[in-house]
């Protein structure tokens, strides 16, 4: 009898049994001299995940509460310009260094840049030293974009393709989960500050400990060439392109898929949204405990959103024109049935000059004030996070539907369709990557407009300006892209 822990099962064509490389979990955890169940694909991407959770997560918690924590918000709006202008650099660069360090120390080095931001505000909590939180806003759009690269290359490597779909998906739950339990740090340790404070430093203190631990973890990935998957193969990890490739790879996709400019409005926009919902909206008019309860709602509704229109889209019984014309109609109705709701709002509120006055302390709603005061606006912010994941599972899937002809069924709504390998494969990476460049530039330049101090409503009208504009121009792509 052929010994189990020394052999495969036979073949369907009946050849002889295969067998088993070092290092291969076969139905089960099997820990042995040679074979560890840690270097499984599933466990190395669950902790690229928790990574993820811990560092990029928490920053999105830390930047949700609006101003990062801060009372007055000019600080968090000029790093957040440092941040996107870097990023928007470093995400054509990336692919060079990780090539040179390796994902390991890549992911690494990046989760840092998340430590160092929060603690510049830990530090301007004390001595209100402006330039070291726009330095750590510098460092962190460097770090992002070399963590982001690392991920990316792990998990476009590491699962089958029969599994890709599945695993990713597991990601996206994790990574989005870390905004939502990180916002729970800020709301438990003010829950009873009923005033308008900064938030205490045992918040920043809370969330530094996380990002650093994000960083650590990272080190306890095991390289690639110990991995092996559940059928045995091994991981061949792609090299990430240069500068110089992703530039001719852009050209290329570009001039054989012309059309896709006609998204770039929709890139551009795809991150303006978050400086008028986290600062305008949540950090302006809310006290500290409340905009912490507002930040945790709205990333659940960002989980929710993501879900909904990942499943949605593709549903498998509607051809995928249809699909497509018909996510453009929904996103119409979606956006102006939720922002016509946040201008019935807006158009209520007191101007800029009022809330950050100096003369007369602004009252700001508290979750207790309940009825129109607050029940009204915690919703309209709860669809805001719904939103703002509609807007980008629907660019996802357009740009890599058309890109890709292999299909990964998943409930992730954006970054299964990087990882469906096919003859697009590598025009969907280089649009990918243009693609994070434009939205950190978008991105870039509404923090800046934040950072001048330009009123409420011109911060809400130009969102909606160049939402409602890309979205008409959306109908033109489409139509192409059949």
């Amino acid at each position: 009898m052929t010994d189990e822990k020394q052999t495969a099962p036979i073949t369907a064509d009946g050849t002889a049994p295969v067998p088993r490389p070092p290092g291969w979990m076969y139905k089960g955890i099997r820990i042995g001299e040679t074979e560890v169940w840690y270097a499984s694909p599933i466990v190395q991407l669950l902790l690229v995940a928790m990574v993820c959770f811990l560092c990029p997560g928490m920053f999105n918690a830390l930047t949700g509460l609006g101003g990062g924590g801060q009372v007055d918000a000019s600080a968090q709006n000029d790093a957040s310009t440092a941040l996107y202008s870097t990023f928007a650099v470093v995400a054509f660069f990336s692919g060079t260094i990780a090539n040179m360090l390796g994902v390991k120390a890549t992911l690494a080095f990046g989760g840092l840049g998340y430590c160092i931001y929060a603690a510049s505000f830990l530090s301007y909590n004390h001595n209100q030293n402006r330039g070291f939180v726009v330095f750590a806003g510098a460092l962190l759009g460097v770090c992002a974009g070399l963590l982001w690269t690392a991920q990316g290359t792990i998990m476009m490597s590491y699962p089958t393709e029969d599994t890709k779909g599945r695993y990713i998906s597991y990601f996206w739950t994790i990574f989005n989960l870390g905004a939502v339990i990180g916002s729970l740090v800020p709301l438990g340790q003010n829950i009873n500050a009923t005033g308008t404070t900064n938030v205490t430093d045992g918040t920043y203190v809370g969330f530094m400990v996380l990002m650093l631990a994000g960083a650590v973890l990272a080190l306890f990935l095991c390289n690639a060439d110990r991995i092996r998957r559940h059928d045995g193969s091994k991981v061949i990890l792609m090299k990430s392109p240069s500068w110089k490739t992703e530039f001719i790879g852009l050209f290329e996709t570009i001039t054989t898929g012309p059309w896709v400019v006609l998204l770039f409005p929709m890139f551009f926009a795809s991150n303006t949204f978050y400086t008028y919902q986290t600062n305008d909206f949540n950090g302006a008019h809310f006290n500290t405990r409340t905009r912490a309860l507002n930040n945790t709602l709205y990333w659940t509704s960002q989980i929710i959103g993501a879900v909904v229109f990942g499943y949605a889209l593709d549903w498998p019984r509607v051809r995928r024109s249809i699909r497509a014309k018909a996510s453009f109609v929904v996103l119409f109705i979606l956006t102006f049935a939720i922002w016509g709701g946040g201008y019935a709002w807006q158009r209520k509120q007191v101007a800029r000059e009022v809330v950050e006055s100096k003369e007369v302390e602004y009252q700001r709603v508290d979750w207790t004030d309940g009825g129109e005061r607050y029940i009204g606006p915690m919703f309209l912010y709860m669809f805001y996070g719904f939103y703002d994941a509609a807007w980008q599972t629907c660019i996802y899937w357009l740009v890599y539907k058309s890109l890709t002809q292999f299909t990964v069924q998943s409930a992730d709504p954006c970054s299964r369709y990087m990882g469906a390998l096919s003859n697009s494969g590598r025009k969907a990476a280089n649009l990918a990557g243009f693609y994070k460049g434009i939205q950190s530039a978008g991105a870039a330049v509404f923090w800046r407009l934040d950072g001048l101090k330009k009123p409420f409503d011109v911060m809400f009208g130009a969102t909606v300006c160049l939402t409602s504009t890309s979205l008409r121009i959306l109908i033109v792509g489409i139509s192409f892209g059949d």
